[in-house]
């Protein structure tokens, strides 16, 4: 591994490197914040599928696309005087300081819920109005409610066992199959989200992450639905003129591979 030396000198490498792309590309020169915003948003989730992919190449590449676009938009920040990279790293070191008063204060903690506990504390005697308002209005909904429940468990706001989750769950699903039944879409469409968010929180506590569970059943789904087509084209056949019994059978295949 590199020495702290040398993690600096890279660092280092890479403002230069922004330095002068800014000065001298015309692509670069163009970009604003707003302009590089989606791009963000989309480096971000290709980071996310290494992980889960579990490719630590692939992991080491993005991280450096993430990087690149912290360091542009200090770059455009230090343009318009408002801010630098040093205000951006000075700005969360001060906040994990701050935070952090059981390693830089006299604070004692016996776990990681107290942490959590105590940073939700220390949010609110920041100024926040809500243990709510740091949770993107942006994030999908489904990371969302993952991240809501977690906060409000942060305070207390919580169930005590998974049985008791499970308890909710079961109740939410009887409501939605009531409203199914009666065949009210938007009831059954309410309903449907109050089985999602339950399902949620049953999740959490069984330390499941449900972005997570959920992009691992997208990728296995893809991949077996691609060796359906690879085998439907092998034998000169249209999916669309394949019985689902035919189907299942190299679907079967596919689980077992």
């Amino acid at each position: 591994m590199n020495s702290r030396e040398n993690q600096l000198k890279a660092f280092d490498r890479l403002l230069t490197i922004m330095d002068e792309l800014r000065e001298q590309c015309p692509w670069d020169q163009k970009q604003t914040m707003e302009t590089l915003r989606h791009l963000t948003i989309e480096e971000t989730y290709e980071l996310g599928d290494a992980i889960l992919d579990k490719d630590l190449n692939e992991v080491k590449k993005e991280l450096g696309d993430v990087l690149l676009h912290i360091v542009f938009y200090a770059k455009i920040g230090s343009e318009t005087k408002d801010f630098d990279i040093a205000d951006v790293c000075h700005s969360i070191c001060d906040k994990l300081v701050h935070r952090h008063p059981h390693i830089y204060g006299d604070v004692i903690v016996n776990s990681e819920e107290d942490v959590k506990r105590n940073w939700e504390k220390l949010k609110l005697k920041e100024g926040k109005s809500s243990v709510l308002e740091g949770v993107p209005k942006s994030l999908p909904a489904l990371v969302k409610a993952n991240r809501i429940q977690d906060k409000v468990a942060g305070v207390g706001f919580d169930w005590e066992t998974p049985n008791q989750v499970w308890g909710k769950v079961e109740e939410e699903l009887k409501e939605f199959q009531f409203e199914v039944n009666e065949c009210n879409q938007e009831a059954m469409e309410s309903e449907f989200g109050d089985v999602l968010f339950s399902m949620i929180n049953y999740a959490r506590f069984l330390n499941i992450n449900p972005e997570n569970a959920l992009e691992r059943t997208n990728k296995k789904f893809i991949k077996r639905f691609q060796y359906l087509e690879t085998k439907a084209k092998s034998l000169n056949k249209d999916l669309k003129d394949m019985s689902l019994a035919e189907m299942d059978v190299f679907w079967e295949e596919a689980k077992r591979l």
